[in-house]
């Protein structure tokens, strides 16, 4: 056992060095394939041996608890916002009253980059995050540390030498990359985009499902050591030993000693940002030194010590051209200006997107109108105004389309709904495509021998046309089909050789594999997304069950709400849609739980499991009946809990909570008999 415990300490360490090289220092050590698998042995080891998991295990880092409220907490000390200044003058004037209230014109500054994301305090006992609390009020904030455990460049425990009661304070963000895959995935499920990479980090905060925080890819600087320590007397310091800590930081800050250093910075980063991989939007400017700081104060709402210099969103105006409307694969269309080309934040704007028709009335848009557009904080362009003033008298209001744009289908518009939508989901070529690009996308069935250029050639040749017909496809229906266009001004070519054809027929015939949850996101039921396609495939255990629930029965289950449940009856309403099921059956995809016990035996009981139980796979399996059968499974022990199944060697603090509270421990065995002592009286 001693062997074991020693494995488990080595791969946190190693992980946890692999992982501050990757997402702080950004020089990865280690191949992506063998993190994983460094990663595999250690959760499988802590899941056989849960007495070994260490409070800074990355496998924590996966998320998985549930919060259904998040509990208000006091600061420390309050956290305060800064003040703004959005011109020299303003700030001119705040160096003014520092150097008057100190009585001083020699000051030290350090100006940071001003990050555009969530305030967060994390506090830190005896080296370990204890908990993550918002801003809030400033006052009170939200305990988010189930979440705040998931962003990879925040330490769950501290290496070096520090206090016992730690607290600092940074900023979360989302970076542009992340931003733009979640947002394309929102896009690909009919849902509204986020407007910003803020908004973004801010909504990722606050889902209750920590396992879905984790795909956020949230990212954090440290800005602030809350905590007093006795060698450190003054800011630009501290941030050294935040770095020495193997916080992640800034490494943009600068001393500054006079008005033009600072407004050197400014400029410098004013004309820079725009090549961060992140959103800034202004400078911040701190008195460097504590007892200054002390000297200076606060005024109710903010310190007096410190300021922020806000850039100006940059907005330039341009002709409106036309006006494109876009079908994506659940049929929403999406109007797009096309402009005049013009040059804006360091990229050539040349579209921008219109949302919707309600968007276009509220800016009362007309027919080649002079358009101000804007990338302030965004990084998608968008319309923010008219030049009414430009305006051709004799120009019409635009309308919003009738019909589609692809297949003349007359659109829909639900109430209570923004978007217009074509019905035609069968014969609309752009949702026909949309449709099985979804289906074999990586979440999905993953079928990546495939790809947008060959579904689009497929569609194009008449190979498919719905998802079912892939399961139809021979070698001769593929082998030489060609076709060379153009992307992005650049040529190329699709073509099916006797390898490609291979690859593509295997990877099909191994998709037949894929869980039912995970046909059930690839089937392309709108709303229904990875993880609400997870919860309904648990409560329902198959299709046939799915199919006859009533719109009652589906917001009963977790997180399944009143637009996925009238998504889902309207959905099996349709001939074709059951149509494609019966084909996608015949065809050997699985379309209930793999284990024929699955039922609802256990609804409304919930468990932990604890201890050994001979090898990972056993455990798993336990955790895998729990839930099938309609039990809940968590993670800590709690008045709530209704049973632990107690392997070998269970957790001593859970043991000792457990016989606290009167929990009741089972055996695997025990447990197996409740499982059949149900069916049996069914």
């Amino acid at each position: 056992m001693e062997d074991i415990k020693e494995r488990i300490q080595q791969l946190v360490k190693e992980l946890n060095l692999h992982n501050y090289n990757y997402y702080t220092l950004d020089t990865p050590t280690i191949s992506d394939y063998d993190f994983d698998r460094m990663l595999e042995e250690l959760i499988a080891l802590e899941q056989a041996y849960p007495q070994y998991i260490l409070p800074n295990s990355p496998s924590l880092r996966v998320g998985g608890e549930i919060t259904k409220n998040f509990k208000n907490v006091k600061h420390s000390t309050p956290m305060l916002s800064l003040g703004n200044t959005y011109n020299q003058s303003e700030l001119a004037a705040f160096i003014s009253r520092v150097e008057n209230g100190l009585n001083e014109n020699k000051i030290a500054y350090v100006c940071e980059l001003k990050i555009d994301g969530v305030a967060i305090a994390l506090i830190y006992k005896n080296g370990k995050l204890e908990q993550a609390i918002t801003r809030g009020d400033g006052i009170w904030g939200d305990d988010i540390t189930a979440n705040v455990r998931t962003i990879r460049t925040i330490p769950l425990s501290l290496q070096e030498n520090v206090p016992p009661l730690l607290e600092v304070r940074g900023e979360i963000f989302l970076p542009h990359t992340a931003f733009n895959e979640l947002n394309e995935e929102r896009e690909d499920m009919g849902e509204t985009p986020f407007a910003n990479p803020r908004n973004a980090a801010s909504g990722s905060l606050k889902l209750q499902d920590s396992a879905e925080v984790a795909k956020r890819k949230l990212d954090c600087y440290i800005y602030h050591l809350s905590t007093e320590l006795s060698d450190i007397n003054n800011h630009y310091d501290s941030l050294q030993l935040l770095k020495q800590w193997k916080f992640k930081t800034s490494s943009h800050s600068r001393l500054c000693y006079s008005f033009n250093e600072i407004i050197d910075f400014i400029n410098e980063w004013d004309k820079k940002r725009h090549s961060l991989p992140f959103d800034i939007d202004g400078i911040v400017i701190k008195v460097n030194e504590y007892s200054q700081q002390s000297q200076l104060g606060f005024t109710s709402k903010n310190p007096r010590w410190a300021i922020a210099y806000k850039f100006k969103a940059e907005q330039v105006a341009t002709k409106l051209l036309d006006i494109t409307y876009q079908v994506g694969r659940t049929g929403v269309i999406t109007p797009v200006a096309n402009l005049e080309p013009v040059q804006l934040a360091g990229t050539t704007v040349k579209r921008a997107s219109l949302h919707n028709a309600d968007f276009i009335s509220q800016l009362d848009i007309h027919d080649n109108d002079t358009v101000y557009v804007e990338k302030g904080g965004e990084i998608i362009p968008k319309i923010v105004g008219v030049d009414v003033q430009q305006r051709n008298q004799n120009t019409k209001a635009v309308n919003f389309i009738t019909h589609c744009p692809e297949c003349r289908t007359q659109l829909i518009k639900k109430e209570g709904e923004v978007a217009h939508y074509c019905p035609n989901s069968k014969n609309c070529p752009p949702q026909i495509k949309g449709r099985i690009e979804h289906f074999i996308s990586r979440k999905a069935m993953n079928i990546d021998s495939l790809g947008e250029g060959k579904i689009d050639l497929l569609v194009n040749e008449k190979r498919i046309a719905r998802i079912e017909d892939l399961y139809h496809l021979k070698k001769e229906d593929l082998i030489g089909l060609e076709k060379t266009y153009f992307t992005n001004d650049k040529e190329r070519t699709v073509s099916f050789r006797e390898k490609t054809v291979e690859n593509i027929l295997n990877g099909i015939e191994e998709s037949k594999k894929k869980t039912f949850d995970k046909v059930l996101f690839a089937i392309g039921i709108r709303y229904v997304g990875e993880t609400s396609a997870k919860k309904l495939a648990l409560h329902f255990k198959n299709i046939e069950a799915l199919q006859q629930a009533t719109f009652d029965e589906l917001i009963e289950v977790e997180d399944i709400g009143e637009k996925i449940a009238e998504s889902i009856l309207d959905f099996f309403k349709e001939e074709d849609n059951i149509k494609t099921i019966k084909d996608l059956i015949n065809s050997g995809l699985q379309f209930e739980l793999s284990h024929s016990t699955a039922s609802n035996k256990l609804e409304g009981l919930s468990f932990v499991v604890s201890g050994n139980f001979g090898t990972p796979q056993a455990r798993k399996q336990i955790e895998n009946l729990i839930e099938e059968n309609g039990g809940k499974l968590l993670n800590s022990v709690s008045n709530k809990l209704s049973f632990i199944i107690a392997g070998e060697n269970m957790g001593p603090s859970k043991l000792e909570k457990a016989i606290r509270l009167g929990i009741p421990l089972i055996t695997e065995k025990e447990f197996l008999e409740m499982i059949n002592s149900t069916n049996s009286q069914q």
